[in-house]
């Protein structure tokens, strides 16, 4: 087992090794971690010795991982964020350390982003990284403990040791380019070519559930995988889709639009985390701050 300080491995050689593979070069790293280059080889040196194997491939430039670095690099993260985590925790000093956070790649993608900007102005010590990547990854990754958490939309399938908390129920809609009549969603659908969303993901399986039920004789003009790329097709005339709010809020067009099921639908999305993790206060914060920018389609948390 590894210890801060009081083992023969303390946390400043894993916050170095980290850096090396985050830099991508000793010699950045050095400057990251206020150590000369010689320094930095030397802690490396160090942990190599101490693990018994070789962490980095030194023949290939730059340095490559090794497989056993591959494998101290994932421990080393794990190790120093929960060590700065109870450090933060016991102290009650300003926040420090690593907020790690996921993210599905979504039309609402843009909102965390925000959040985090919001979140670097309140705590300025604290470091928060973002990966995207597919929700089944991030769902591992949030249980294994290599993500605090992850922004997720809803599903019926999350792990109980998993808590989700819904951030954003937003409406979805109809568009038609800029300048059209105001028409019935039965009406765009069969007079207008249709652009689909083609994306394993649930919203594009909400959407399609619902053209099954309405079962309409639709010309497919395009399939495509963004809903930004969508909004951009129906913006300059190649015909109608539907998308999300947020779609519309970040788009200059002015969409001709209407309400799409009936009742209308709504999409969720949250924020997922483990339900014994050890930064549910700043994860709070985070989810605080989403609410705040998802204005009047922002969902409150309530506490259980």
């Amino acid at each position: 087992m590894i210890f801060r300080k009081t083992g023969t491995v303390d946390t400043r050689q894993l916050k170095t090794l980290l850096a090396i593979v985050e830099s991508g070069s000793f010699s950045r790293a050095a400057g990251a971690v206020h150590l000369t280059v010689s320094a930095v080889s030397q802690q490396i040196q160090a942990l190599e010795q101490e693990v018994g194997a070789p962490l980095f491939d030194r023949a290939s430039r730059p340095p490559r991982l090794t497989a056993a670095g591959q494998q101290m690099v994932e421990l080393a993260d794990q190790v120093v964020r929960a060590a700065e985590n109870a450090i933060d925790a016991i102290s009650g000093r300003r926040l420090i350390g690593t907020l790690s956070m996921g993210s599905v790649r979504t039309s609402a993608l843009s909102l965390l982003p925000r959040a985090m900007v919001r979140m670097n102005a309140a705590h300025p010590d604290l470091r928060i990284k973002l990966r995207v990547a597919l929700s089944e990854t991030l769902l591992q990754d949030v249980l294994a403990g290599r993500l605090d958490a992850a922004m997720i939309a809803e599903h019926g399938n999350f792990p109980s040791a998993l808590r989700w908390r819904p951030f954003l129920r937003e409406p979805l809609w109809l568009i038609a380019p800029p300048g059209s009549p105001r028409l019935p969603v039965e009406e765009f659908l069969t007079r207008y070519p249709f652009i689909r969303f083609r994306s394993n993901v649930p919203l594009a399986h909400m959407v399609d559930l619902e053209l099954a039920r309405l079962n309409l004789p639709l010309n497919e003009i395009a399939e495509i995988d963004t809903i930004a790329a969508i909004a951009s097709c129906v913006a300059n005339g190649l015909g109608v889709s539907v998308v999300p709010q947020v779609a519309i809020d970040d788009a200059a067009a002015d969409f001709v639009r209407a309400p799409f099921g009936n009742p209308q639908m709504f999409r969720q999305i949250g924020l997922v985390e483990r339900k014994s993790g050890s930064r549910a206060l700043l994860i709070s914060e985070i989810h605080r701050l989403l609410v705040e920018i998802c204005g009047p389609n922002g969902i409150p948390y309530k506490t259980e």
